[in-house]
């Protein structure tokens, strides 16, 4: 019998979600920093970014056009807005979905001033003759732009101040290769550390004038997923419960009461990554079980799961995507509290086990 689960799933007001909210503008907008030693981890990028930034200062040059990837949430828009500070620059900011037809993108190149940074979130998603008009403009700071129809069109070609583009995506291998070769320098942003994150917590309670102690700021980073934009919006949101249930301040005990009273337990997961493996534990037996049957079981959109939830279930070992379906690793029994099967049992060491 097929259980269906009767509940609110509500994937897109998720609080541990690392795509940008509304709320996160409030959040987000005072709380970035702006310079790279006030930026906290990725200090491979960081490092790399501060040579290149240095040398093209002293060359007088632009910065090569530089591309930057990785998980949402991680402060790829935050690391641009420092590029352009660092290198004392102006900077434009679009996304790839705005720029709609090649001469929106015309408009904002012909308005750049020498050196200018024209920043492009989620390039990946650019329209192709949009992306076939970027490629002079990349390689030549030039515009070709086609006049007239038929056999009195002609090609006109504008110059361009030297510029530099930066672009972010979260799906590198969505990027054409003419595109993605054009750019000089390419930089991967890594999920953080709890202490990485514990540092951002206290440096953003410090700014929100929010008292927190170090063991609070650890209790939140570690259920922050590896993300500094979810760590802020629960610090935004224990905040509420410091002041209400205790004195003001968050301590370890506060901010444990409050993320379970959010239902957001000890490693980050909330109740609909929950949801997903229970359906696969208890329902189908740890699985394999397909995605859409999942999905209908939860009454959710297939895509939903397999973009917002199976992401970080697999990240922790807690998902197996294979040929038959999704199947639930020992470890996700183990955190869910269910007991281990016995055909997933690995036999006592030195005891050969046989299929008979």
């Amino acid at each position: 019998m097929l259980e269906r689960f009767d509940m609110d799933m509500d994937f897109e007001n998720r609080m541990v979600t690392p795509d940008y909210t509304a709320e996160d503008a409030e959040v987000e907008t005072g709380l970035r920093p702006r310079t790279l030693e006030e930026y906290i981890g990725q200090s491979k990028a960081k490092e790399n970014l501060s040579i290149f930034i240095e040398a093209a200062k002293k060359r007088g040059e632009p910065l090569d056009h530089l591309l930057l990837y990785g998980p949402p949430g991680l402060g790829k828009t935050t690391l641009a807005c420092i590029v352009a500070n660092e290198m004392h620059v102006n900077i434009r900011i679009t996304s790839g979905p705005a720029i709609e037809k090649p001469g929106d993108l015309a408009a904002l190149l012909t308005n750049l001033t020498a050196q200018d940074i024209l920043f492009i979130d989620e390039i990946h998603r650019l329209n192709r003759s949009v992306e076939e008009v970027l490629y002079p403009a990349m390689e030549d700071y030039a515009l070709d732009i086609i006049v007239g129809k038929g056999p009195s069109a002609r090609s006109i070609r504008i110059d361009l101040p030297p510029f530099t583009l930066i672009g972010a995506t979260t799906r590198a291998g969505q990027l054409s290769a003419p595109l993605r070769d054009r750019f000089g320098v390419v930089s991967r942003l890594e999920m953080y550390t709890d202490k990485e994150l514990a540092k951002i917590v206290s440096r953003s309670a410090g700014i929100m004038e929010i008292p927190c102690d170090p063991e609070g700021a650890l209790e939140l980073a570690r259920r922050s997923r590896g993300t500094p934009r979810i760590a802020n919006r629960l610090l935004k949101r224990v905040r509420d419960f410091a002041q209400v249930m205790g004195d003001g301040v968050i301590t370890l005990d506060i901010a444990r009461e409050a993320l379970d009273r959010l239902e957001i337990d000890e490693l980050g997961l909330d109740q609909n990554d929950k949801k997903v493996l229970e359906v696969i534990i208890q329902n189908y037996g740890g699985g394999p079980v397909g995605l859409e049957t999942i999905a209908a079981a939860m009454g959710e959109e297939s895509v939903t799961i397999e973009d917002v939830c199976e992401p970080f279930l697999i990240q922790l070992g807690f998902l197996n995507r294979t040929p038959r379906g999704r199947c639930a690793t020992p470890k996700a029994y183990a955190h869910m509290g269910y007991p281990l099967p016995q055909e997933m049992v690995a036999p006592p060491p030195g005891q050969q086990s046989f299929d008979l």
